[in-house]
Parts: C-alpha cells; structure tokens; sequence
C-alpha cells in the first residue's frame, strides 16, 4: 500500500521512526496499532503489492532495535480480515493475488493481447510474485485454487505472467494448464500467445533474450509432459490434460510453420521472421539435461514423420515434374533450417533410417520429402554413401516384387540428390549408367524384370523432362541382343516424348552435360557452350576436337544450324589472332565452314569495327557483374559463419548457396566425352596455362576467400577445432566440373610460375587448399600436363597427387626456397587439422609428392636433418609458431621434421623417397642456379649417396650396399631426367649429364673395375653390367614402329653414347682369366655397337669420333692388365675384323685425329713399338695416301673392304678431285671387291648426305665419286648387283659391308641404287642374270617406303616422288629388254609388284610369259 506521495510502507513506518522515539512498549503493541489503523484504511489488493522483507525502525534513546517484519504484518492483516468475512485466509489472499494479476495483465496501453508485459507491469508483478512466496511459505496461499481462478479471469492471462509465475515455482505451467476446464480454448490461448512472442522477438524494439527464455522453459514443459517416457509416468499421473495440451501446441505451432512453407511467396518477411525464431525450439541446446534423451529423440523424429507427412496432396507425377525446383538453394529456407535442426539429434544413419520407414508406411509429401533428401545430402558428409545403400535396397526391393512404388521412390531419391552437384551426389546419368548399363544390373536376372523396368520407364515417359530421356536414350540400360526389340520400342516412345516438347535428340550439343536436369537451355545456349568447349580444348591442343569433326559429318543438322552461327557470331577482331580466330582458320583449311558463310561472317565483322562499342560493352559488364556481386555477398557471409564455432551447423547450407551462385555465373558443368562425364582428362598447359577472364576472376574470387576464411578462422582456433568448413568448401568447388581446368590452370600459375613472389599468408592458404583438393580427389579427374615441347610423344596422365609434383619444382635457389616453404606449410597445415587421425588416415589425405619433396629439401638446406633424430625432438606441433609469417623457414621446416608423427609418416611405403627419385630431383637442379655452392653440393652428394641411400635396404628405397645396383639406378636415372618432356623448355641441354652425378658413377665404376681384379676364378662367362643396364632399357621397346618410337629409341641410343664416353674409358672392357692368361673382352661392347650404337651414326658405316677415341683409349688402358698388353690389344682388333668391323671403318674414317691420340697414349703407357694390329691401321691410311699421291700401282694389302675404307676415306679427306679417277684406272685386275667395298661406302655417303647434311658430306659430289667406281666396274666386267642382294645368305663377301651400315642406310639404299641409274650400261641387264631381280626388289623396297611414310629423304633434301618415278621409268625401258633368263627368278616379287604398282606388274606378266614358255620348250628339248 502506497502512502502520501507514492511512499511505501516501509518508509513511512522508517520515517516515524526517525521522527521520534517509539511510544509503543514492544512490537506487539506496534502491530496492534497498525491493525487499528487498517482496519479503517484497508486495501489488500495494494497490501498484497508491498514485498519488504523487515521493518528496522530504530530505537535511538534507550538502545533497543526494534524489528517488524512486512511478511507477518500481512499474514497478520490477512488473517484479520478473512476472520472479519468468514473465509479461510488463503482463499482470500488467492482470490486477491488473481485479481492482482488480473489488473497488472489489462494494465497495457496496447489494445490487443500482447505476450509480454511492459517495464511498469514487470516491476508490479515482480511485487506481487514475491509476496505470493512469502504467503506460500506461511502456508497461507492455496494453489489449486490460483490456477482454477486464473482461468475464470476475463481475459486469459498475459505469457510472460504465467513464464514468471512458472519460473518462480509458484505455480507450474503443467499445473496451470491441467486446471484449465477447457483444454481446447488452453491450447488456442498458448499458441496465439507463443505466435505473438515468436513476432515480439522479431521486432526492432522487442526483447529477444527475454523472449527466447520464455520460448526455452516453455519448450522444455511441452517436451517434459508431451514425450513422457515410461520411467516418468509414475510421476506425473496426476496430469491427465497436459499431455494432450502440449502435443497439441507444437503440433499446432509446427503446422504454422509448414503452411507458411507452403505459401512462402505469400507471407511477408516479418512473418516468415516470428517463424525462423519458433524454430528454436528444435535447438538441442535449449534441453540439456532438463529433457530425458529419449523424449528428446522421439519429439524429433515425431517433428520428422509430420514434416514428411503434411499435406501429402501432391501425386509421384507432380514430383517427377517439379522435383528440380526443390534442390536445397531452392527450398523455403524455413523449411531447410528446420531440417538441418532435427538432423542435429539424429546421426546420418538414423535420419535417413526414419526416412525409409516414413515412405514404406506412410503417404508423404513429396515435396517435403525430396527437399530433405537435398539438406541431408548437402549437410551430412556420410548421407552420399547412405543414400546410395538405400536406393540399391529399394532397387532390389522392387524388382524382387515387382513393385512399381520402390522404383519410383529410389529414381526420385536418385534424381533429387544428384540435383546437388557431383561434389555431394554422383550425377544421375552415372546412377543410371552403375545400375542398369551393364550385365549385373537388376534388371538382368530375367526377361521379366526386363520387361518390369521398361514399363516402369516408359509409364515416366510423358512426365519425363528432357534431360532424363536424354540420359536413357544416350546410356541405354544393358539388353540382351534377342530382347533388342523392348528397348528399341521405349527408345522410339522417348523419342517421341522428346519431339512433343519440341527437344530433338540431333539438337543435342556437342558436349551437353546429361547429369545436368536444366531443361531450359535452348540449342542456342547449348551451341554457346559447346563453342566455349571446343575453344577451350582446341585452345590447349592446337587441333580441331573430335566431336567438332565427327558432329560436321554426323550431325550436320545441329553444326550448320546452331555450332557454326554460334561460333561465328560477328565481332569486332583482335590484332592479333586469338583462339576463336585460329580455330575459325583452322575449321576454314579443313572445308568444315561453307565459303559463303565464312564471307558472311567477315563483312559483319568489319562492319562491326565501324561502330562503336562501348554501350554493348557498358550493358554487357552489368549483366555479369550481378551474379559476381552476390557471390561475393555469399562469400562474404561464408567468412562470418567460418570464424564463429557456435555457427558452424550453418556453413553447409551457405555453401549450397555459393555453389548455387556459381551454377548461375559457370553454367552446368560440361565435358568432352558424352560417354565418360566423369573421366574426361583436363589439359593444361604448364609452360603457359591460358585463362578466360570470367572463369579466372571466380577462381581468384574463391581462392581468396578460401584463404581469408583460413587466416581468419586460424585467428580464433587451431586447423583442428575448426570443423569440415574448408573441406566442404573445397570439395563443392570440385563439384563445378566446368570449374576444374581454370582453377587448376591458376594454380600452375601461381605455384609453378609466381611461386617465389608470393608472401607467406598466400602460400599457407595455397598449401592449405592443395591438402583439401586432395582429399576431395576423387572428383577430380587425371590432368593431361602439356609442357610445349616439340617431341611427339603423348603426355603422360597425372592424377592430381601427380600434378602437384610437377608444379613444384627445385631447380633455383628461389624455387627451393619456395618449394621448401610451400610443403612445410601443407605438411603442417595436415597434421594440424587431422591431429586426431590415424597415421593411414594421413597419408591419404597428403599428397606423396609434397612429402617427398621434403625429404629430398630438408636435408639438402639443413645439416641438422642429415642425422639420427634425438629422443627430445618428439613434440607436438603447434599451428601459432608454424603460421607465424616472421617464423624462420629452415626453423620451421626442422620443427615439422623433428616431430615424430612426421617422422612415423615417412616409414609409410607411399612416402619413402627412393634413391632413384632423389637422382631425378638432383637431376633437375640447374648447378649454376642452386642454392647450394659446389663444395655444398659435393658434400651433401657424399653424404645422400654414401651415407644414406647406397647402405639402405632396398624396402625403404635404398640400394641394399650393391654398388652395381647404384650404378644401375644412376644410369637408368640419368636416361629418365634426360627423356623427360618437361626438360626441354629450360634452356638445359638433354644431351648434357649432371656433372657431380656423372662424377659419383665415375668413382662407382672405378670401385667395381678394381673389385673385379682381385676376385679370384674365371670370368669368361660374365657379362658387362653397363651394357646389361643398357640392352635391358631398350629390350621392351617397339623399333620402327611409330615416328616417337623412332626418335625415342634414337635418343636413348644417343645418351647412352653419351654416358659411356662420360665413364672411364677402360669400364668398356671386361678383364678376365683364360687359364693362367689375362685377356681382353670386348664381346658385350661389340654387341652393343652392332645392335645398337650403330644405328645412330649419321655417316651409315661409322660411329662418332667421340666414342671411337674412347674405345681406343680403353683398350690400350685395359691392356696394362695383360701379361702382354701388344698381344691383347692385337686380339681385340683382329676380332674385330669379323666381329665388329665397324670399329675399324670408323678408325679409318677418324684415324688423321685417332693417331696422334693413341701413339701417344701407346707411348706414355708402355714406350714400346705400337701393337702390330695399330701399326696395320697405320700402314693402311699411308698405303691410301700413297697409291692417290704418287704413281704406284700396286694395290693396298689386307682384307678389301678394310682396304677400301681407308681408300674411300683418304678420297673424302682430299679435296683436289680427279687424282681418284687416275687412281681408280691403276688398280688391277683382281680388285673387284675393293672396288664393290668403295662402291658401298660412296653410297652410304649419298644417303648421308640426303638425311644428314650437317655432316659435311655433298650429295653431288658423292653421287660423282659412285658413279666413276660404277663405271670401272662396268668397264672391267665386274659384278655388283649381288651388294644390294638383300637375301644374301652366304657367308662370303659383302655380309660385312652390310653388317657395318646402320638399319636406316640399308633400308634406303634402293634411293642409292636408283640414284645410279645414268650408269647403268645396256650391256648390264645381259651380263648380270641376277639385276632384274635386285633391281624389281629394290623397287618395291622402295614403294613400302613410300607407303609406310618411313625413312625416305623429306621434300628439302629431294622429292620421294621423283626417285620412285625415275626407278619406275628405269623399269619399264629395262624389263622389255632383259633376257628371258632374268625373268626366272621374279616370281617371288610378281604378286608383291602387282599390289602395289599394277601397270609394272602387268608389264612384268605380259613379257615374262613368253620368256618363260620359250624355256619351257628349251627344256622339254632335252628329252
């Protein structure tokens, strides 16, 4: 009760007191006074507002306090005045306390019911409540009596009032409800007033806290009492109404919700506003442990069924119709939040279980089922693999029944998922293909279920869209060829379908992408995207794709009709020609544009650069910018969600939205291959990756963002207490196949070509992304990496593990130190954000590569990491010192390598760095560039080599302590790094062998030559290991095959000869024991030379200076070994005679440099008389010299072809000509080999000079010299022809010729032979019965040439075509003037000859035949 002025009670009876001392003896006399005074000026209703807890007036003269307690005072008044009326006091103070509540509740100036109370009703309530407890607790106050009276008030009590009364422990909000005669009107009341609450909170002015603990207590009442489990009941008998009342409201207030779903468009913002906050409820949070779990679960999963179940009106039909337009971005987001809140208290299984068994017992809202097919798939990681078990037993469900409703059911699950991107769902083209394109399929087991899935398809047909049919036409489930009929009949009713919607299957683009189900693109947007396609590929391979072809002979409907316009829309043209102008030339050249057309275009372009652009450019930057800015908006967004832990529920569903936006920026995605979506190789070009400007500027957009949301997020927590936010971000990313090739060509660009200037918070970010690229690495698919090198060899496929390898690469000291920083920080970056998983779990989510490289860097750089790793160092990893941009790098990398979780990672087999990639990696280092100086160099060489790979066991890629295995792996390794395509654009030579390498094999070779001198026993039987390396690397290889083979096999051959002349010159000779004797052998040597080093001699007939010198270097340093070095060296030349003659022809042609070089190493080794096989070669060049200088007639000695060699050479040498001619006229009589051995090598120079001109040899004066030694031989009568007799078998004359010569000049000697045709005399097709035959051989030798396009001279060195037409026109005037005798033989080569020149061969037949009668006749004579 308020006094004069607004004063309370209490001030009053204080303020007396301090007046003047109290006249009353005691508090007794005190009260007795105050109920006088009462009983005069009463008001219980303001008493019962007065809550003081005592009364101290002060008793200031004698001392004595005095203390009157407020909480008596009102009992005592109540009592008084329920004597007074004849009523119990706690009806009285009831019935008070309830028309207390009554005026406080109408006390708002708000004419409609509100749900919350105002500061002034608040402060009165609070007053009253606290006098409530007080009579409560002096048992003067009757609940039961409160809560049926509160009822009976005249307007129903305000929310907030009954929260308070609830929240006080006055009375229960359970109890209140149960007293409540009309449950119906109790359940209106509450959901009136909780709508109004949900609409207070949402106000700019209403208090959101307040509201939400309102919504909380109350929340938690309805769960308490509507889901009470069985252990509860006993507790709550007493409570039959709340049961139903609660259940009642939130089934009310839920479908409040769902038909605002329903009506979305509708309803205004603040409304759909009130809703999102009623949706709280659904916090697990809010129940803690106020709600038992199991009320907590069946609440959900009763919320769940009544979602899936509201309203189910709409028919399978509507669904498969409008299914797209209910993907997760499109959905109500009302809608999606309450799912994503019920799937918290549920796992992935469970939600997906409760989904199955409502569509197996229940109607459903198709609607509602499928949007939340898409939140699961989209917001569960596990929900792909769940979701593809449920549709396998739906599959197998319907066809064991033949039931029509799990067919249905498991196609839209499938349809709707795959909606959502193939970063959540595999594309529905590829469901389809998985489940009905092959023999396992259900639909195989019989013709029946054949028959059940084609009429379950074809009753989908007229619903169908589009794309749908176009999946089931283009990937056609799997028929036996006798039911082909079934399947050709719904092809044609699809077919059908297609036509009424004005969709015809040849409109199709060349690369449409079927798992799209975006009906709405038109053959023009098709044909736009097609021509982005084609320019895309044609753009990184230079060649007109394949589908472009194929569609201008195939599919001439749509190329002429939508490609051709799209692609040659008019335009104002560059300068310089761009991509789209090179491939219109290119279609042009090919006859693939009509003339007309290709004019059309032209003049529109350049009446096109007569206007001005500006305005199209102006409109066409705003029609793109827009969707770039919400994407940013999205991004931005994205970044709030990503540093705040409490947010992180929300993230997946913002990144549905950022794909969707993507989608509407990008297209659908798009590939190549119709028949391998998903496989499609995506080709960059590493030495320039080319961009399109739209694509590149989303990239960097999401790059950017991916790195500020890592810094960001790194700020407040470590990588791994920030959640899948990254990984999911990253794996939708890779969802947008179309996306794929600019961001992976970006990614070239900045690792590969910008790496060293980037700062560290980009490499972190980069490092970081490249970790969630590789755990999202099965949507990616192999990179086809083009490194622009001229060899044509087909790039080799890299999965994205693999391409990384190739862009990080360490070859300077800024790329080292960029690569060092680049992999310590995606190391650390992993083993912090998977501190938990298992070491298996890490390696597959690391890339090998960037582990290795470590490996290979750290212990390059730091001295520290090349040791035994001390006990002390095994510390865990901490993400602030590692993230820290000032934090020294070499610091840094030595702390990574220090842990021993990283050290346990490189024991895993996947991440051991063998000794042979090691090499590779050294290999690549450019010496002058490095980072390490030489002395450096050597010492880290020693300790990697000698130290640590040539002791290690072969298991962890080391070399098990065998040093030929070292040297095999160096080889072999050397051949590798000199083959590989990406080392042709660096300026370095592939010729050029690694120095230090090259020096350590040296060291290697030197160490086993020694070993193998002091084992003791024969070793004839042993073969020379550098040669068993090197035979074994070309053993596998097709020779002749392709045109890369060839310059394979011709480089390998190349750097083999390189590597041997790199070694010491005695490793080319094995020493060994034939009984008490030490002899030389060069039998592998001479092997290799004849099999293979000689088919890379340019000069046919002679190796290279390089490696002849060096044979001849070895042998005379082997010799040393030998009891008798003369009579080794002797041993060896004479075997080579027969053996290896090609050694000696290549000493005759070298031997003006050779001589010196070995008489004087001859000299210094033992300083004796040259070995008499030297002396021979010597006295063989001054026998040449002589017999051309001066007038002596006698022949040259020894074994012709040797003879003639030197000869032949000694002419080469000389340049006055016509000596040779006089020389050739003083030779005897006996001298036809000699002669037909010159003839030889003069025409392997004719050939050399045709392929090889470089080497100094003159065609013309070749073919001079040949034809002078042609016409002595003619003139003395001498035989020739059989030299180019290529089945000659004997074993006598010219077999050595021809096994010096190198396959390629034996092949094109017919070009030799037919290049002598003006010296060839009348006289010669009589004499020699043998010539038609070789000459008809050749010929056709020569056509196959042609034919295979191998070997022959190319246009600049002399057209092919001309030698074959003088070798025809030779034969058609020689064959009617052969005898009949030389037709005998021609047999063989008739039907050959008529094959592949008809009009020779019927010339051949027609004067064969009599010949050949006529020795018929001859013969039959004789008897």
């Amino acid at each position: 009760m308020a006094g004069p002025g607004g004063r309370t009670w209490r001030d009053l009876l204080a303020g007396r007191a301090r007046k003047r001392k109290s006249t009353f003896g005691s508090g007794a006399e005190l009260r007795e006074a105050a109920l006088r005074l009462l009983d005069h000026h009463q008001n219980l209703n303001d008493l019962l507002l007065e809550v003081e807890d005592s009364i101290k007036p002060g008793g200031q003269g004698d001392g004595e306090h005095q203390e009157v307690s407020s909480e008596s005072f009102i009992v005592s008044v109540l009592q008084e005045q329920a004597s007074r009326l004849g009523v119990p006091a706690a009806i009285l103070a009831t019935k008070n306390a309830v028309t207390n509540i009554e005026w406080i509740c109408q006390a708002s100036a708000s004419p409609s019911q509100v749900p919350l109370l105002n500061l002034d009703q608040r402060k009165r309530l609070s007053c009253l409540l606290q006098t409530v407890k007080d009579l409560l607790a002096n048992n003067v106050f009757c609940r039961s009596l409160f809560c049926r009276e509160m009822w009976k008030m005249k307007d129903p009590p305000v929310l907030e009032a009954v929260w308070r009364l609830h929240r006080g422990d006055i009375v229960g909000l359970g109890e209140l409800l149960e007293s409540n005669p009309d449950a119906p009107a109790a359940v209106e009341w509450l959901c009136s007033s909780l709508c109004g609450l949900c609409e207070r909170a949402e106000e700019p002015s209403g208090d959101v806290e307040l509201a939400g603990r309102v919504l909380s207590d109350f929340a938690i009442v309805f769960l308490q009492n509507g889901f009470q489990q069985t252990s509860e009941l006993g507790r709550k008998l007493e409570f039959k109404k709340v049961p139903y009342i609660c259940r009642a409201v939130l089934q009310r207030m839920l479908t409040w919700v769902l038909d605002a779903v329903a009506k979305e468009k509708q309803e205004d913002v603040s409304t759909l506003q009130a809703m999102r906050f009623w949706l709280n409820v659904f916090n697990v949070s809010v129940y803690k442990s106020a709600v038992h779990p199991d009320s907590l679960q069946q609440f959900f999963r009763h919320t769940l069924t009544e979602v899936l179940t509201y309203n189910p009106l709409l028919k399978v039909s509507d669904a498969i119709h409008m299914q797209k337009e209910w993907s997760f971005t499109r959905t109500c987001s009302l809608l999606t939040t309450l799912y994503r809140k019920l799937f918290v208290a549920f796992s992935a299984t469970e939600s997906i279980c409760q989904l199955q068994q409502v569509l197996e017992t229940r109607e459903v809202n198709w609607q509602h089922v499928l949007s939340c097919v898409s939140t699961l798939v989209v917001c569960q990681a596990e929900a792909e693999q769940l979701f593809k078990d449920l549709l396998s037993h739906l599959l197998i469900k319907a066809f064991e029944n033949y039931d029509m409703e799990n067919m249905i059911t498991a196609f839209l699950i499938a349809r709707q998922a795959a909606l959502e991107g193939p970063a959540v769902f595999m594309p529905y083209s590829e469901w389809f293909k998985a489940s009905f394109g092959n023999t396992g399929g259900h639909h195989g087991s019989s013709k029946k279920a054949l028959v059940f899935l084609f009429e379950f398809l074809s009753e989908l047909v007229p619903f169908e869209a589009a794309p749908y049919l176009k999946v089931h036409i283009m990937y056609p489930p799997f028929v036996p060829t006798k039911h082909r009929s079934i399947l050709l009949e719904y092809i044609t009713l699809a077919k059908t379908r297609l036509a009424d919607l004005k969709v015809a299957i040849e409109d199709m683009g060349l690369y449409e992408d079927l798992s799209s189900t975006d009906d709405s693109v038109q053959p023009q947007g098709q044909a736009l995207r097609d021509v982005e396609k084609a320019l895309q590929i044609f753009g990184n391979t230079r060649k007109i794709p394949t589908s472009v072809i194929e569609a201008s002979i195939f599919r001439r409907p749509y190329y002429t009709s939508w490609f051709l316009p799209a692609l040659l829309r008019p335009r104002v043209l560059p300068r310089a020609p761009d991509v789209r102008m090179a491939f219109i030339d290119s279609l042009k050249r090919a006859d693939k544009i009509p003339s007309n057309l290709y004019s059309t275009y032209m003049q529109a372009c350049r009446a096109m650069k007569e206007k001005t652009l500006q305005d199209e450019s102006k409109v066409e930057t705003s029609h793109s910018k827009e969707p770039v800015e919400q994407l940013k908006a999205e991004l931005a967004e994205l970044r709030t969600l990503i540093v705040d832990q409490a947010k992180y529920e929300d993230v997946p569903a913002q990144i549905a939205v950022i794909s969707d936006r993507l989608t509407s920026i990008l297209g659908h995605s798009s590939d190549e291959n119709e028949a391998a979506t998903l496989n499609s190789p995506i080709q960059i070009d590493i030495s320039a990756p080319r961009l399109e400007p739209c694509p590149q500027s989303v990239v960097d957009l999401l790059l950017s963002s991916f790195c500020q949301n890592l810094i960001a997020a790194s700020y407040f927590n470590p990588p791994d207490r920030q959640g899948p936010c990254l990984s999911l971000f990253v794996k939708m990313i890779c969802g947008h196949r179309n996306l794929l090739p600019a961001l992976l060509g970006r990614l070239c660009q900045l690792i590969y070509h910008l790496g060293p200037s980037l700062n560290d918070a980009h490499i972190l970010g980069l490092a970081a992304f490249v970790i969630h690229l590789n755990e999202s690495r099965a949507l990616i698919p192999e990179v086809e990496a083009n490194f622009a090198t001229s060899q044509p060899v087909p790039e080799k496929l890299l999965s994205i593990s693999e391409y990384w390898n190739c862009l990080l690469v360490c070859r300077t000291e800024e790329s080292f130190a960029f690569c060092m920083r680049f992999c310590t920080a995606a190391a650390s970056y992993l083993m912090c954000k998977f501190s938990s998983c298992s070491c298996e779990d890490l390696c597959a989510f690391l890339p090998p590569s960037l582990v290795k490289k470590l490996q290979y860097i750290v212990p390059r750089l730091c001295l520290e990491a090349r040791g035994i790793l001390c006990e002390e160092a095994k510390t865990d990893l901490v993400w602030s010192s590692l993230s820290c941009p000032s934090l020294n790098l070499r610091r840094a990398s030595l702390c990574l390598w220090k842990q021993a979780r990283f050290q346990e990672l490189l024991k895993e087999k996947a991440f051991q760095l063998s000794f042979r990639e090691w090499l590779l990696l050294e290999l690549e280092v450019f010496p002058e560039k490095d980072i390490l100086s030489a002395s450096e160099r050597q010492d880290f060489h020693y300790w990697a080599i000698y130290q640590w790979y040539l002791p290690a066991p072969s298991a962890s890629g080391g070399c098990d302590g065998d040093l030929e295995k070292t040297c095999g792996i160096i080889i072999n390794t050397i051949l590798d790094s000199s083959q590989r395509l990406d080392r042709g654009s660096y300026g370095q030579s592939k010729m050029s062998v690694n120095p230090d390498i090259l020096c350590k094999l040296q060291e290697m070779v030197l160490e086993l030559g020694c070993r193998r001198k002091l084992l003791p026993g024969c070793l004839d039987a042993q073969r020379h290991f550098l040669f068993e390396i090197l035979q074994e690397r070309l053993k596998d290889r097709k020779d002749g095959s392709a045109l890369g083979e060839q310059l394979w096999r011709q480089q390998e051959l190349l750097l083999h000869k390189r590597i041997l002349v790199g070694l010491p010159a005695s490793a080319l000779i094995l020493t060994c024991r034939k009984g008490k004797k030490t002899v030389l052998d060069c039998e592998d040597f001479f092997r290799f030379v004849n099999s293979e080093l000689k088919n890379v001699c340019s000069r046919g007939y002679a190796l290279s200076y390089d490696i002849t010198a060096h044979f001849f270097r070895g042998l005379l340093n082997a010799s040393l070994d030998c009891e008798e070095s003369a009579d080794g060296v002797n041993d060896v030349l004479t075997a080579c005679q027969t053996k290896c003659p090609i050694l000696l022809f290549s000493a005759a042609l070298w031997w003006p440099r050779l001589e010196p070089v070995l008489c004087s190493q001859w000299k210094r080794l033992f300083g004796a008389p040259l070995a008499g096989e030297l002396e021979r070669l010597k006295e063989w060049q001054s026998s040449a010299t002589s017999f051309l200088s001066s007038g002596v007639v006698s022949p040259l000695s020894g074994p012709p072809w040797f003879s003639a060699a030197f000869l032949h050479c000694t002419v080469q040498q000389q340049s006055p000509r016509g000596r040779e001619r006089n020389a050739l006229k003083r030779l005897g009589t006996d001298t036809e080999q000699l002669l037909v051995s010159l003839l030889f090598f003069s025409l392997v120079d004719l050939i050399s000079a045709k392929i090889a001109p470089k080497e100094g040899v003159d065609f013309q004066t070749s073919l001079e010299w040949s034809l002078e030694i042609l016409q002595c031989l003619e003139a003395r009568g001498m035989s020739w022809p059989r030299l180019f007799h290529s089945a000659e078998k004997e074993p006598g004359k010219y077999r050595v010729l021809r096994g010096a010569a190198s396959d390629r000049h034996l092949r094109l000697l017919p070009v030799a032979f037919y290049s002598l045709t003006p010296g060839f005399h009348r006289e010669l097709l009589t004499r020699e019965q043998t010539f038609l035959y070789v000459a008809l051989d050749l010929y056709i030798q020569l056509l196959r040439l042609f034919v295979e396009g191998k070997d022959l001279p190319q246009s600049d060195q002399g057209d092919p075509l001309e030698v074959i037409s003088t070798a025809r026109r030779f034969l058609l005037g020689a064959i009617p003037r052969c005898p009949a005798q030389s037709f005998g033989s021609i047999q063989m080569l008739l039907d050959t000859c008529e094959e592949l020149d008809p009009e020779l061969g019927a010339t051949l037949l027609h004067v064969s035949r009599p010949a050949m009668a006529m020795e018929l006749d001859e013969e039959l004579a004789l008897f």
